[in-house]
């Protein structure tokens, strides 16, 4: 397939689409649809009209609500906010009472000797001192010493990948009527690969205002050029040793970072994401990572940065795709300090890696595979948090025990501990070390049994009830011949989310049990079997749920990545989903994105004033919004968001979302 041709097919949806390539795993392991199915056999729930929505019977009686019990739902709700009305324009829209206000911008100066953003010449210097592209994960951590510790913080924010065809001017041509992305240059390879990584920026709140504080010391730019070290068991191995690093500890560049975290110590944390889409050529005959590599899809080029910089050919650096697919961990409040890639937490396809501290003082990370048919991951510390030595903290997610999740269908779930030497995790199956086991974390749990999941993200702790829960956003994989009256949806193109209970509340338990909070859709749609309660309003449910978080006070909210005109005739956003009471199961929304965007990184300041979200990639695309029906590129876009100046291209920001006279978010 010529470069063409790869740009071509992907031109116009976001690059890396998960629902666009195979399936990666091919063991025989139950899938979470077969399991809920035999859950429900078990209930004996299969009868009459419920078979054709049996999944949502899995989240309880409020499912089946009558009306009286609905308008008894509504009263304990945590959320007393307006909805904002659900559909699809060129703008974004905040629920009444509140402003959403832009703060970062793709191309915004992060110093003093920045140059002004000009999308008609940017280079690969300016882009890193710059604001970086598609802006995913947000977290906020107040500065050290801060009067106000919610007004005066720092930010961290991951660049996850670039759309060429949106970015840069004379990127696409018409060809036979159409337009055509053509090849990558090596200039313009330079300017993406700056706009990668992350940004830590100081910002500060002034009369109600965020803004940039543009001298800060702490102002950094992480690109998939920066030094980083690798650590715990994986560094060193043979495996990540290439002819540019001899030592296997030192690699340059974070590359697709999704989601990510807040540490309890002060740090930010970072997922590597689909890393497989920038590795190209062929490995060696006979490679020992032949099969390795396979499981992740390695290559998948439709960036193909190897034919710019060698270490992305397989041919010429057959380890280099090892020293990805890690979660790396950066000390914001250090702007000298050298990012690392936690090794112990496994190698695959991050979305996240959020943590909590359990009652014994170990931290408990926990972690999504964002592939469909892929693991729920959970990380436990062999160290214990210190919250009066930060430096003592500092290394603590370099040794513990990387387990995977085995849902059971009465209710229950397993972790498996991903530890060489125990069970088939030895030498007999391809293991030589716990380095083998964490750089193939896909193959052991494949090994362990664990269960196919529909593509889990964000897996959020709820400190305030104990809960956790899992974000799967979709997988419209699934085939008709997996179709019973249990498991009703072939393609499940809206996704569900999981609430997991530990048992006796404890994060670092071995097992627990687990119920489907909601199964996301059209609840008015019948065979969709969605589980909202019948309080929810035509604006307040939603599909693909991708991101999470947990407020202060322990309300849920949740970010989409899928929806549109087509899926569910509505943009991505933010909503409030209730988990407790009598109003369990209720979803609001609270902000919508502009045509064409993914809503990325809900996180809140301490007090919960501030709400922070990141709008990535604001139209992409066009075909199936009818106000545009085509293609939008650069010198066609079907949103200019959020500048709507002609001389300036759509521009994935973050945005500050506050109540109007202050207050808390959402009260």
């Amino acid at each position: 397939m010529t470069d063409e041709t790869q740009y071509e097919s992907t031109f116009g949806a976001s690059m890396l689409e998960h629902d666009d390539a195979p399936p990666q795993n091919q063991s025989a392991n139950p899938t979470m649809g077969e399991l809920i199915g035999q859950r429900f056999s078990r209930r004996g729930l299969l009868k009459g009209a419920l078979a054709v929505s049996a999944i949502s019977a899995t989240v309880g009686a409020t499912a089946l609500a009558t009306a009286e019990e609905a308008k008894a739902q509504a009263k304990g709700s945590a959320f007393s906010f307006k909805e904002v009305e659900a559909g699809v324009d060129a703008d974004h829209h905040v629920a009444e009472g509140y402003q959403a206000d832009v703060l970062l911008r793709w191309g915004d100066p992060l110093f003093p000797e920045a140059p002004a953003f000009d999308p008609t010449r940017q280079t690969p210097e300016s882009q890193a001192k710059q604001f970086g592209y598609n802006n995913d994960f947000v977290g906020y951590l107040p500065v050290p010493g801060a009067a106000d510790p919610s007004a005066h913080g720092v930010l961290f924010v991951n660049h996850e990948y670039t759309n060429p065809h949106l970015m840069f001017p004379g990127v696409v041509e018409i060809k036979d009527g159409k337009p055509v992305m053509k090849n990558a240059t090596p200039e313009r390879f330079a300017v993406e690969a700056m706009a990668h990584g992350a940004t830590v920026a100081e910002i500060r709140r002034t009369d109600g205002k965020w803004a940039l504080v543009k001298d800060s010391k702490y102002n950094r730019r992480i690109t998939a050029a920066t030094e980083m070290q690798l650590s715990g068991p994986v560094a060193g191995s043979d495996r990540v040793k290439t002819n540019a690093d001899a030592s296997g500890r030192k690699v340059f560049g974070t590359l697709n970072n999704c989601s990510g975290a807040m540490t309890p110590w002060g740090t930010f944390v970072s997922g590597e994401e689909n890393f497989h889409g920038y590795f190209s050529g062929k490995l060696p005959d006979g490679h020992r990572e032949e099969a390795n590599y396979k499981r992740l899809a390695i290559p998948s080029a439709p960036y193909a940065w190897g034919r710019f910089e060698e270490r992305f050919d397989l041919a010429k650096e057959p380890n280099e795709a090892n020293r990805f697919g890690w979660v790396i961990e950066v000390d914001p409040f250090d702007p000298n300090s050298v990012p690392k890639k936690r090794t112990a937490l496994g190698r695959f396809k991050h979305e996240g890696a959020d943590s909590i501290v359990a009652k014994d003082g170990r931290v408990v990370v926990y972690l999504g595979d964002d592939e469909r048919f892929d693991y729920v991951y959970k990380f436990v510390t062999a160290g214990r948090f210190d919250p009066n030595n930060r430096a003592a903290n500092m290394d603590l997610l370099d040794t513990g025990t990387l387990s995977v999740a085995k849902f059971a269908a009465d209710g229950t779930v397993e972790w498996l501990p991903l530890v060489f030497g125990q069970g088939p995790l030895t030498a007999a199956n391809g293991f030589a070390s716990q380095a083998d086991v964490l750089i193939e974390a896909r193959r052991a749990g494949d090994l362990l049994g664990a269960t196919k999941m529909d593509r889990p993200e964000d897996i959020t702790p709820n400190g305030v009830n104990g809960r956790v829960y899992v974000m799967l956003t979709n997988n419209t994989n699934r085939k008709e011949d997996q179709v019973d009256a249990a498991n009703p949806r072939a393609k499940n193109a809206f996704g569900h989310i999981i609430e997991i209970i530990e048992d006796g509340g404890d994060f670092t338990a071995t097992k627990g049990k687990w119920e489907v909070l909601l199964k996301c859709g059209d609840p008015s749609v019948a065979a969709v079997g969605a589980s909202f309660s019948t309080e929810t309003s035509k604006n307040g449910w939603f599909g693909m749920p991708d991101n999470a978080v947990v407020d202060s006070a322990g309300r849920l909210w949740v970010s989409t990545d899928g929806n549109g005109p087509q899926e569910t005739g509505r943009t991505d956003g933010l909503w409030a989903v209730d988990t407790e009471g009598e109003a369990r199961r209720t979803s609001k929304l609270f902000y919508r994105v502009p045509h064409g965007a993914e809503l990325c990184g809900p996180c809140f300041t301490p007090d919960d004033t501030t709400a922070f979200v990141a709008v990535q990639h604001p139209g992409d695309d066009g075909p199936d919004w009818p106000a545009f029906g085509r293609r939008s590129y650069y010198e066609d876009l079907s949103t200019r968001w959020p500048d709507f100046k002609p001389d300036m291209p759509t521009r994935p920001s973050v945005v500050a979302i506050t109540k109007r006279g202050g207050g808390k978010i959402g009260v």
